[in-house]
């Protein structure tokens, strides 16, 4: 089949558009997601300028892009997230959907809108972007406080109602006819999908991922959890739901293992691209002129997502006994809607719920609300700090997280011969450590005697990122591969310019690269083979030690000079 060069062209359009936006997002320090939009706008037929010829030829991508989003959301869910802030998670992320459909409700009903119109803009205002959040709050350095948790823990609750809702989406039309049966049976399927895969969850993918980890081949995994994540999805679609519920599912199931990290470390590069053809597909379908004819619709969608949302979620963190404070920080963060609106208001349209101005005001209203959102988190906790009144209920104290345990620990990457060897050490002297390795049989023996533990290999940043590297005192990379080795060194400079780095190598060669990335010290096996050796010998002839070890350290350095001259 001969290559389509319009085609290939226009992907050249779409990710020389994302680029562009994303490099213009980062610079004015806004959200990625914004700068993919206005650069799908830019190429969009619309607006003048260099466009793609066929807009719709890249909706499969978006909807790749949806399933890998998905997916990897089921893959972060954590019920341990939830528990510390769960009552308050819970009701706000329910019941605040709830109030923001009858706040729709009611001003549609003021306004004229159809029942149905207002209830997709109710349930469309009412999800936080969770992405854009998480953002915000790690910039600020507010993910682990008090106000940080409790939206994190909103924002969950609402990507699990997401999924509800796209189930809910499409027959929510015929409840006008009456014919309230259509629901009941999309909800029965949902739960009926729930238990073979719950079974194979639990008992048959486990299996299959720990021989797949057992091969060590990094490609043949990332292959068959993709293969489980689109075969989900590709079910859930085939019995009548929604690819995001599949997929959804399918990240639930694996998160339940101790793959899931690895899972994740290794999708992130190849979601974030599909996820950046999603948004700028999303620009590339935004119409300015219908936005202009519908001014009206468009500011009432503001207003229930930056004052409703804002009311109706401070007054439900106050009603858990929250101080004022955490509740006006909770309310303000979560007046925006993000990339689950994008893909409700996609599903509303496809079911012909909603017609294009509508779609086009939510996406409209996603990137205002975002630019006016990411005003708010910044003034708002300064304009709070400076009221006498408050200002003795800040708590700049983080919440007290699971990974205090290993503050000013060691990161362990690697445990093979050499790794377990230094672990044994370690616990010798009560030293705190956090292990990451490939081998599934390794992990297994260290979870059952409680030792912290990652799956994965240590060169991905993710996995770096959760054992801690950021607050470690010391990391010691054990890897036998030289190449997993310099890219973990890379990487954990990154994270933390300042700890101490020991490092093994096999060879000067791989010694002087890992040197040039900023090892502490790097310890090769032939030289200290050596070293010990010319100890124990001269030790036989009866040499004094204090000479021996005079000789033992000229003996490294020379072998250190050798090594800097080639």
């Amino acid at each position: 089949m001969e290559p389509n060069p319009i085609f290939f062209g226009d992907l050249a359009i779409v990710f020389l558009a994302a680029v562009a936006g994303g490099v213009l997002a980062w610079l004015t320090r806004q959200p990625l997601i914004l700068g993919y939009v206005l650069g799908g706008i830019a190429i969009g037929p619309f607006t003048p300028g260099p466009t793609v010829s066929d807009p719709h030829s890249f909706e499969l991508f978006a909807d790749i892009g949806v399933i890998l989003l998905m997916f990897s959301i089921g893959l972060e869910f954590s019920v341990k997230e939830l528990a510390r802030v769960k009552w308050v998670a819970l009701a706000g992320g329910v019941l605040g959907s709830l109030l923001s459909i009858g706040l729709a409700v009611a001003v549609g009903h003021l306004i004229g809108w159809p029942t149905t119109q207002s209830i997709v803009i109710g349930a469309v205002t009412s999800i936080a972007s969770t992405m854009v959040l998480v953002r915000l709050l790690v910039d600020r350095g507010e993910l682990r406080s008090v106000h940080g948790r409790v939206m994190i823990g909103i924002v969950l609750v609402e990507d699990v109602a997401v999924v509800a809702m796209t189930v809910l989406m499409p027959v929510l039309g015929e409840v006008d006819s009456g014919r309230l049966l259509l629901i009941g049976q999309a909800l029965a399927k949902a739960l009926l999908i729930l238990v073979p895969l719950g079974y194979l969850g639990a008992k048959v993918i486990p299996h299959i991922l720990t021989h797949i980890a057992r091969t060590q081949n990094q490609e043949l995994f990332l292959l068959v959890t993709l293969a489980i994540s689109l075969g989900t999805a590709a079910v859930t679609q085939t019995v009548g739901l929604s690819l995001a519920l599949g997929a959804f599912l399918a990240g639930l199931i694996i998160s339940a293992s101790e793959y899931a990290h690895e899972t994740l470390a290794r999708l992130l590069s190849l979601r974030d691209a599909f996820v950046a053809l999603f948004f700028v597909t999303i620009g590339i379908l935004i119409d300015p002129r219908i936005i202009v004819d519908n001014l009206a619709l468009l500011a009432a969608m503001i207003g229930l997502i930056v004052i409703g949302k804002f009311l109706t979620r401070t007054a439900i963190v106050r009603l858990f006994g929250y101080p004022w404070v955490t509740a006006i920080l909770v309310g303000t963060g979560l007046t925006q809607v993000g990339e689950f609106s994008f893909v409700l208001i996609q599903t509303a349209r496809s079911a012909g719920l909603v017609g294009s101005e509508v779609y086009n005001a939510t996406l409209a209203a996603s990137l205002l609300t975002i630019l006016i959102n990411a005003f708010l988190v910044r003034a708002v906790p300064s304009w709070i700090s400076r009221r006498p009144l408050v200002r003795t209920q800040l708590d700049p104290s983080p919440w007290p997280s699971e990974s205090d345990i290993l503050h000013q620990h060691v990161v362990l990457c690697g445990f093979g011969r050499v790794g377990s060897s230094l672990g044994k050490a370690l616990e010798a002297f009560n030293l705190p450590y956090v292990v990451i390795d490939r081998n599934p049989d390794t992990i297994r023996r260290l979870q059952g005697r409680g030792t912290p533990c990652l799956y994965g290999d240590a060169s991905h940043r993710e996995l770096l990122l959760t054992a801690g590297s950021a607050d470690a005192s010391l990391i010691i990379v054990a890897l036998p591969e030289i190449e997993s080795a310099t890219l973990a060194v890379g990487r954990i400079r990154d994270l933390n310019p300042n700890v101490p780095i020991l490092a093994r190598a096999h060879g000067s060669t791989e010694a002087e690269r890992l040197g040039a990335l900023g090892v502490t010290e790097v310890i090769q096996p032939d030289v200290e083979t050596s070293a010990t050796l010319i100890r124990h010998a001269l030790a036989w002839f009866g040499i004094p030690k204090d000479h021996i070890l005079d000789y033992v350290e000229r003996y490294r350095q020379s072998m250190d000079k050798k090594q800097q001259q080639t």
